[in-house]
């Protein structure tokens, strides 16, 4: 049985009518994705994550398959980050350690811990919402170089703890996100720090880059678990990151099988949907922090709307009820289904699926039915085991 706020919550649709161009070949290359790819499947502790298929709620939502990308378990850090922050820390720390040697320096001897006096002049620095500088520091700990996070005022104390525990300087500002990431860039300016960012700006993209190239690691491992394209994937929002780097990927992976794109995001920080209507990026006011702290976010990437902007074709918001009941769902699965702990931002696609699916209109404008093969990706574990414990230990059934 499915919580009622499935059924009765208010989602906002916007459809558009997308026209590849070549963005997802232009901003985001395959060679990009090969190489990320090749250099983080040698990290120690490498492993793909599991691609679990949801048949029950497939049954019940009158769909052929749900699959559920769980990306709680990369690296045993919590969320699909750690493959992004990391690997664009490793990329910065290669050009400049090679630019103090005076040739080039490589991943393996930096992972080696060959250069570690070079790597600890050498100031990595971001601002989070929590998984992201979460994977900076766990880097910047594997690779030996300081590392500075910027969070704003509503990020968890148990997500800044968890950074501190890689090393990581942490700052709390009094702002939002979008002040954390301006203080960011103002103090590595100031102190000679490095930005590794999971959005860009004018005149900053390549650590973005590199961060969504990092994420095709997930991307390539659930295509190749699978045995035919999705007909859909639903893609948590954010600045876009994501949501891009899924996108890009599929369609160089799957071609013209390449599936119907759906964004998702908090009602209340709704940067991307807003760029859809208005045919730009667009930057939102937060005035109340949503539940999936994530992706709390008020600016897009301008790299990622690039993408998003000839791939996407659906943008959704949810609302903050139906986040504890996903949760809760993978949390006491019934029948075959495995027990997935979740995050709240990780469970931001499959909450809007399942609400999506069962609202006769929703689910018509989207295009679901009984031939429906829905790819999501769980971008987080539990993060912040309190928050969790709030949404999902302290409930009894539904």
């Amino acid at each position: 049985m499915l919580h009622p706020a499935f059924a009765s919550a208010k989602l906002r649709h916007f459809e558009t009518s997308p026209k590849p161009q070549g963005a997802a070949d232009k901003v985001l290359p395959a060679s990009g994705f090969d190489a990320a790819i090749a250099e983080i499947t040698q990290w120690e502790g490498y492993a793909p994550t599991p691609l679990y298929e949801l048949t029950d709620l497939a049954e019940t939502l009158g769909l052929e398959a749900i699959l559920y990308k769980d990306e709680g378990p990369r690296f045993g850090i919590g969320s699909f980050k750690a493959l992004g922050g990391s690997y664009a820390g490793l990329r910065v720390l290669q050009r400049e350690i090679s630019a103090l040697l005076g040739r080039e320096a490589s991943f393996a001897d930096i992972r080696d811990g060959k250069h570690s006096a070079e790597a600890a002049q050498i100031t990595l620095t971001s601002a989070t919402d929590g998984n992201h500088g979460r994977s900076l520091a766990w880097g910047c700990q594997r690779f030996g170089a300081p590392c500075q996070i910027y969070i704003h005022a509503e990020v968890s104390e148990g997500r800044a703890e968890a950074m501190r525990a890689f090393g990581a300087n942490v700052v709390r500002i009094d702002g939002d996100y979008d002040a954390s990431v301006a203080l960011t860039r103002a103090e590595a300016e100031a102190n000679g720090w490095f930005v590794v960012s999971d959005t860009s700006w004018p005149g900053y993209s390549e650590p973005p880059r590199d961060v969504m190239a990092g994420y095709g690691v997930m991307t390539r491992e659930a295509c190749k678990a699978m045995t035919k394209a999705p007909t859909h994937v639903f893609l948590q929002g954010g600045v876009g990151g994501m949501a891009a780097s899924v996108a890009a990927a599929l369609r160089q992976y799957w071609g013209a099988q390449s599936p119907r794109v759906v964004v998702v995001e908090p009602e209340l920080a709704a940067c991307l949907i807003e760029s859809a209507q208005n045919g730009t990026a667009t930057t939102v006011a937060i005035a109340e922090e949503t539940v999936m702290a994530g992706l709390s976010c008020g600016e897009p990437s301008g790299l990622a709307w690039e993408v998003l902007a000839e791939e996407a074709q659906d943008y959704l918001t949810i609302p903050d009820e139906i986040i504890g009941p996903t949760m809760r769902l993978l949390y006491r699965p019934t029948g075959k289904t495995p027990r997935i702990e979740a995050g709240e931002s990780g469970v931001a696609g499959l909450a809007a699926l399942i609400s999506g699916a069962l609202q006769p209109d929703l689910r018509a404008a989207l295009g679901l039915d009984a031939g429906s093969r829905v790819l999501l990706i769980g971008s987080e574990g539990i993060t912040d085991p309190e928050i969790f414990a709030e949404l999902v230990l302290d409930h009894a059934g539904l």
